[in-house]
Formats: C-alpha cells, structure tokens, sequence
C-alpha cells in the first residue's frame, strides 16, 4: 500500500470509531435516563455500568447484524479497480452520519443511529446510478433495504403500544403506590425499584451492544473491503474447498430443478449460480486456503460467493422454482456455510467498536435524559414508566438481534416511554411541541442523511 492510501485508510477507520463513539453518546441516554432520572443510580456509576455492558454486548453479539449492513450495499459493484472510488463512498457514508448524530444530539433530541446510517448507505447507492458510465447496475440491495426498513418502522409503534400493555401489568401485580409517582429530586428510591431499574437499564446497555455495536463492526469491515480487498475479501481461516464442496450442493439442487416455470429473474439467478460456481471451482482448484489466491483474484471469489448465495436466497423464495421440502432446508444450510467465507470480521475490529461504544457511552448523555425524563410527558416520567419502556425496548432490541436485523434503540425506548406516559393519562398527557419535534426528527432522518450522503460520495467521488 501507498503512503497516501494508508493515510486514508486510518482516516476511514477513525471516521468509523467516531460514529461508533457517538452512538454510544447518542443513544446511551436512552438506557441511562431511567436509573439517572429516578436517583436510582448516580450518573458516573450509570455511565460506566451502562459502557461495560455495552462493551460486553458487542463482544458477544455475533456478526449478523454487522453482516446485514455491509449487505445494504452490493461491494461487488461498487468496489472497482480504481480503490479511491471506495474511499470516496466510506467517507462520505460516515460523515453524513456523523453530521446528523451530532446536530440531533446537540439540539437535545433522541433521533435514531440506525435510521441514520441505514440513510447514508441508500444515499450513497442511489447517487451511483448518477456517475458517468453507470449503465444500471444495481448499487442497492433493495431486498435487504425493504426488511431493514420494515424492522426500523415496526420498532417505535411496537414500543408504544407495548409499553402501555407493560404498564398495565404491572398496575395489575405491583400495588405499590410508589412505584406509579414522579422520583422526589435528590431522594433514593426503595431498594426493591432501584434493582429493577437497575436490570432494566443494564439489559438495554447490553443489547443495544449486541445490535448498534454490530452496525460498526459492518462500517469497519465495509472500509476494509473497499481500501483492502486483497486481505479482507475472504476470511483466512476457512477452508476453500469446504466452501467449494457447499457450491457444488447448491448447483447441484438448483440444476436438477424444473426451470420451466422459470421467468427472466429466474433464469438470470439460476445462470449466475452456474457461471460462478465454475469460476470458483477453477479458482480454487488444488488451494487450501485464500493466501495460495492471487490477491488480485481474491476479490473476484469474493464476488463468486455473493452472486451464487444471493442467487439462491431468490430462487428459493421464488414461486416457480419447485423444490422439495429436503431440498429447501438442504440448500438453506449450504447456503449459510458458504456464507462463513465472506461474512466475518476480525477479532480486534469487534474489540476495537467494543471499547469506543464503550466509551462513547460515558460522555454526553445529559441533553437527552433530560428530555427523555421531563419532556416527553406533561407529568415527569415515574418508576414505572422508565421501568416499562426500558423492558420493551429491551425485548424489540433483543428480538431484533436474533434474527440479524438493525433497529432502531433510541425509537424502542422514546416510543416506549410515550406510550407509557399514554398508558396514564391517555394522549393528552404528552407534550405536543417536544413529541413533534422528536418526530420530526425521526421523519427527517432517512432523507436528509440520503441526500447528504449522495451528495458527498459524488463530490468525492470527483476529487478523489
């Protein structure tokens, strides 16, 4: 690598750890508002507690979610010969996200990081079909797009409308009058509360790390794939011909399908699984291991394993492919284990998006608690209510992380404590000027970050 090239490179990689370091501010409100707001735990304390738990959720959280993300956006397509060309997408990317995080963050109001990245990534997709010479290769995939979208737009009305139902469980079971009033400042709650606020908020922290903390593991390796494509293409440690003898399945179930209810989408997905299957096959005939590959040739199998999975995932969820229930479940499992040999990240990028969501997660957090304590609701926000939006929240993030799909932390829980506060006094009991400016800032979000973002990777684009 070039001087200038390796510049850039750690330019991309402290662009990401800010995003990552902001997120954690961002959003960590979100998880320390309740014990904070109710004096249940002193606001170093939360800070701190709320950060290692957010270290350990991204340690423990998998790669799915990371996976989906650098999925939005086909690498395939727009990683090209020319690697400033990816330098140009990554940094525009991450300075749109970053711009957002810190104006909504400043103004106090608990906007959405996912919603913002997910946004600069499709910015970044569609300006592609705007670049000289673009001949209308899909630069989105719109597949992934639509389930992350739905997961994003689902997670603040089942917050709400959860958050009431937990209220109302807990009038049924805890008759503790207490529990239900606003926290007297400067005076502890009972034991009894401050433990279960204590859980709530630590189970919020935990997986907002296991699904946020993923979305930065997906940017670095985006980076990584786009500057080095050489040496983070495919993963070290797999071995080829395990990959090759999964390929070798999959053709083998999809060739000895009827095609003749095959239409034109069917068809172009049934000939890139063969087209690619033997270009890997030859590739990596008689080699163990990706460092016998050309590097120049590495990234080219990368693309071979993309095309024949994302190939297959459609045909099985086409009408007209007729396959049988064994075959359905014997593909799905190729699928997934030829998945492993370009759905990875590193140990010291988990590590390193560990450690800044971490530390993230110990500064900033005043604008928003506030907000989030006083501004949502005409009355303060009670035990209960902290108590039951960080619950749901907990669960929506959990829930979400399980089957790989990014959501939106700081909607579950805003979302939450409305409907919570509605729980008690019904609509009237929010305050109408702090709940629009919040939605606003919700509405906003996806299409100026995806303007933004277009905009930049295209300026870039011609500078660099």
């Amino acid at each position: 690598m070039t001087t200038t090239l390796i510049i850039f490179l750690v330019i991309c990689l402290l662009l990401a750890c800010t995003f990552e370091f902001v997120n954690g501010f961002h959003d960590t409100a979100n998880a320390v508002a309740t014990v904070i707001y109710t004096n249940s735990m002193k606001p170093t304390t939360a800070v701190v507690y709320s950060g290692l738990l957010n270290f350990i959720g991204v340690l423990t959280g998998g790669i799915g979610v990371a996976m989906g993300i650098v999925n939005l956006l086909p690498m395939e397509v727009l990683v090209d010969s020319n690697v400033y060309h990816g330098i140009a997408m990554i940094m525009a990317l991450l300075l749109s996200a970053i711009i957002w995080n810190l104006g909504t963050w400043y103004f106090g109001l608990p906007a959405s990081s996912s919603h913002t990245l997910i946004g600069s990534i499709l910015g970044i997709g569609i300006a592609f079909y705007f670049l000289p010479g673009n001949v209308g290769g899909s630069a989105v995939n719109w597949d992934k797009a639509k389930d992350t979208g739905w997961a994003l737009l689902i997670s603040p009305f089942a917050g709400f409308a959860l958050a009431i139902v937990a209220m109302f469980i807990f009038k049924r079971f805890v008759k503790n009058d207490l529990f239900y009033k606003e926290p007297i400042p400067g005076k502890t709650p009972p034991v009894a509360i401050r433990m279960l606020l204590w859980f709530t908020c630590g189970l919020v922290s935990f997986f907002h790390g296991q699904n946020d903390g993923q979305k930065g593991v997906g940017l670095v390796m985006m980076i990584l794939i786009a500057i080095m494509p050489a040496y983070f293409s495919l993963d070290k440690e797999i071995n080829l011909q395990s990959i090759n003898a999964n390929v070798a399945v999959i053709e083998k179930i999809i060739s000895a399908t009827d095609t003749t209810q095959f239409g034109k989408e069917e068809f172009k997905n049934y000939n890139n699984i063969k087209k690619h299957a033997k270009h890997f096959a030859e590739a990596s005939m008689g080699k163990a291991y990706s460092d016998a590959i050309g590097e120049t040739e590495r990234f080219e199998l990368r693309k071979d394993v993309v095309k024949i999975t994302k190939s297959a995932e459609k045909l099985l969820k086409s009408e007209n492919v007729a396959i049988s229930k064994v075959e359905a479940n014997s593909l799905k499992k190729e699928i997934d284990s030829a998945k492993k040999l370009v759905e990875f990240a590193p140990s010291w990028v988990i590590i390193m998006i560990s450690i800044c969501l971490g530390l993230g997660t110990m500064i900033g957090w005043k604008r928003i608690v506030k907000t989030i304590g006083e501004k949502i609701g005409k009355q303060h926000m009670s035990y209960a209510q902290g108590a039951s939006a960080e619950i749901v929240a907990a669960i929506g993030i959990g829930v979400a992380t399980a089957y790989k799909a990014p959501v939106s932390t700081t909607h579950m829980l805003s979302s939450g404590i409305m409907g919570s506060m509605v729980a008690k006094k019904g609509l009237k009991n929010l305050q109408r000027s702090t709940i629009t400016n919040i939605l606003l800032a919700w509405v906003l979000t996806l299409p100026v970050t995806i303007i933004l973002s277009g905009a930049l990777f295209l300026l870039f684009r011609a500078i660099l």
